[in-house]
């Protein structure tokens, strides 16, 4: 495990104890968690923004709107 050294402004610090108090954790376990989580999300927000860039690319609503008709084309056929 690594150690890092960071400066927070005093607001943050408080209700950084409060919750860890309150949660009955550590504040570094507190501070990773909630990293974790922002990390996640972040991950999240680049896949979203992936999708919608594809869905404005008229190449790629092309490739998709193939695939779909060879997807019912197969479906069509297993029901037969």
């Amino acid at each position: 495990m690594t150690t890092i050294t960071t400066s927070l402004p005093d607001e943050l610090v408080q209700r950084l104890a409060e919750y860890a108090k309150t949660l009955g954790l550590p504040k570094n376990k507190l501070i990773e968690k909630a990293l974790s989580l922002y990390l996640d999300h972040l991950k999240r927000v680049a896949y979203v923004k992936s999708y919608q860039a594809a869905g404005k690319d008229q190449d790629m609503l092309s490739l998709a709107e193939e695939g779909m008709g060879e997807y019912l084309k197969q479906l069509e056929d297993e029901t037969r």
